[in-house]
């Protein structure tokens, strides 16, 4: 039967389900140290794009080659991640459970502070994952990306956040988390925000260049560029207004 083909449109859903499944078992596994949480991320959101991308490689090797790329700097920006929601998390504790509260200024300040971490969150690891960098303009360009993608960040935020909620308020759909919950989130958003990607880079590309010849090395660093994002950005950013 052709529905049952290998190249049929059923076969090659359930091959893309099989493959997020096993990119989410891996992310998961390698979150368990917790320090090591942004290489797994930032592998994901790597190998995410390539499956959006219908770019063939052998995922399990795709997704450690990555890890190994990105380790240092996905580590300090994890924990960078870490101690900023702590210090927002202890803040809101006090906001809501103080007595005395804090004053205005304070929480519209923190509220402020929240929205741009999250948004800065939704689009820090794709970034690190595709261009080369150091942590503080990673960061920067991540946000860069957020505020220019606004309503990308917003449904990545609400996506990444569904299976938190499934978690806390259906625990019976723990074992769907487990195989789904990192992955599809984060290959749906790879969807919403590959188009925008495809145009940065081809106008990195631009601005660097001809392309040095490309080796046959498994070890080759695909990321495209090595040097400032900003840039790109302003000019794509220029081009839209």
């Amino acid at each position: 039967m052709k529905l049952f083909n290998l190249d049929s449109p059923l076969m090659q859903a359930l091959s893309r389900v099989a493959d997020i499944m096993l990119l989410n078992v891996l992310t998961f596994i390698c979150c368990i140290p917790i320090v090591t949480a942004g290489a797994s991320f930032t592998a994901m959101h790597y190998m995410c794009l390539k499956m959006v991308r219908n770019e063939e490689t052998y995922l399990v090797r795709g997704f450690f080659k990555s890890f190994k790329e990105n380790f240092g700097q996905a580590t300090v920006i994890w924990l960078i991640q870490l101690v900023v929601f702590f210090i927002l998390g202890y803040d809101f504790f006090i906001m809501y459970t103080s007595e005395e509260g804090l004053n205005i200024v304070l929480q519209v300040l923190i509220f402020i502070v929240t929205i741009l971490a999250l948004l800065t969150s939704s689009f820090v690891y794709p970034v690190l994952a595709r261009f080369v960098n150091t942590v503080p303009r990673t960061i920067k360009n991540a946000l860069f990306v957020s505020i220019m993608q606004l309503p990308k960040a917003i449904l990545n935020i609400i996506l990444s956040a569904v299976p938190i909620f499934l978690v806390l308020y259906v625990p019976q759909v723990i074992p769907l988390v487990l195989f789904l919950g990192f992955a599809l989130p984060a290959y749906l958003h790879a969807k919403l925000y590959n188009k925008f990607f495809k145009k940065l880079e081809d106008r990195v590309m631009e601005e660097m260049g001809p392309a040095e010849p490309a080796t046959d090395s498994d070890e080759e660093d695909e990321r495209i560029f090595k040097d400032e994002l900003d840039p790109a950005l302003q000019s794509i950013r220029d081009d839209n207004d």
